[in-house]
């Protein structure tokens, strides 16, 4: 029954730009199929920070060493981790030189203070083993320095459901870019990112939008209540159309059940359940 589904933001580039379309493509297969064989053996928790992990370690993606660049130059980059049964959250936002904020947000799941913010997440982090990592790659310098603006809908994610019907949730996300130091995006709060052992929900897109939305709160309530999947989605997306809210989704429920939509074209997304594959664009 083990079900996964992962997400890398939106696909911002020129629908023209075959070459970077299918070279996500193409890592987001590798991972979600590497991902599904790591969850034959491991929970659901387990999984989804090893899946945001590898998603973090390609620059192909908004998170992790492919974060985008603050107004003010620096990197500060933000994920969060919940457990479906449990019911506990943990998370970082606005961590600066750290190569994986989702295993910072992993080890924050046992401590009292499960979500922790700026200098304080960096500091934890350095007090637990993780040493400073440079972030930054040239193609983000470039286009900080260009002052090309981004489109701020990159982030990353993975829900899971393993053998057990336990049901996890994680996302991370480099920020919009360009944005004013101390912005909160969604990833790290439970309109981006939420579960219950009835579904779990990563959200990718204009946090703004995500958090006014309440977005994932929103779908998990709505499953919770007796909404199917597909229902849950179609009535928390028509909510953002009063104010065009920029959103993508994904989700899997405790019956297996994956499902995924954005208001606004694409979300780069790939999911794998033993048999069948599905990845954006194909």
């Amino acid at each position: 029954m083990s079900k996964i589904i992962i997400h890398g933001g939106f696909f911002s580039e020129s629908s023209t730009n075959l070459e970077t379309k299918i070279a996500k493509q193409k890592a987001l297969i590798l991972i979600v199929r590497d991902s599904y064989d790591y969850l034959q053996t491991h929970s659901a928790l387990e999984t989804v920070v090893y899946a945001v992990s590898l998603l973090e370690d390609d620059e192909l993606f908004n998170a992790g060493i492919g974060s985008q660049i603050q107004s003010d130059g620096k990197i500060r980059m933000s994920a969060a981790l919940m457990d479906g049964s449990s019911m506990k959250m943990s998370g970082v936002i606005n961590i600066e030189e750290v190569k994986n904020p989702i295993q910072v947000a992993e080890v924050l799941m046992n401590v009292d203070d499960r979500i922790l913010g700026g200098s304080g997440a960096t500091n934890f982090a350095r007090r637990h083993g993780f040493e400073s990592f440079s972030t930054e790659i040239p193609q983000r310098k470039a286009e900080y320095e260009a002052k090309l603006k981004s489109t701020g809908t990159g982030t990353v994610g993975c829900v899971a459901l393993d053998a057990n019907g336990k049901i996890a949730v994680a996302t991370s996300t480099g920020g919009k870019g360009f944005e004013i130091p101390g912005r909160i995006s969604d990833s790290a709060t439970v309109a981006g990112n939420y579960a219950n052992e009835f579904c779990g929900v990563s959200l990718t897109g204009v946090g703004e939008d995500i958090v006014s939305g309440a977005v994932a709160t929103k779908i998990v309530t709505r499953v919770t209540d007796g909404f199917s999947l597909e229902a849950a989605f179609e009535k928390t997306f028509n909510e953002l159309k009063p104010f065009d809210g920029f959103a993508g989704a994904i989700a899997i429920d405790k019956n297996g059940n994956i499902f995924h939509q954005d208001s606004h074209p694409s979300m780069v997304f790939a999911s794998f359940d033993g048999e069948k594959e599905e990845v954006f664009g194909a």
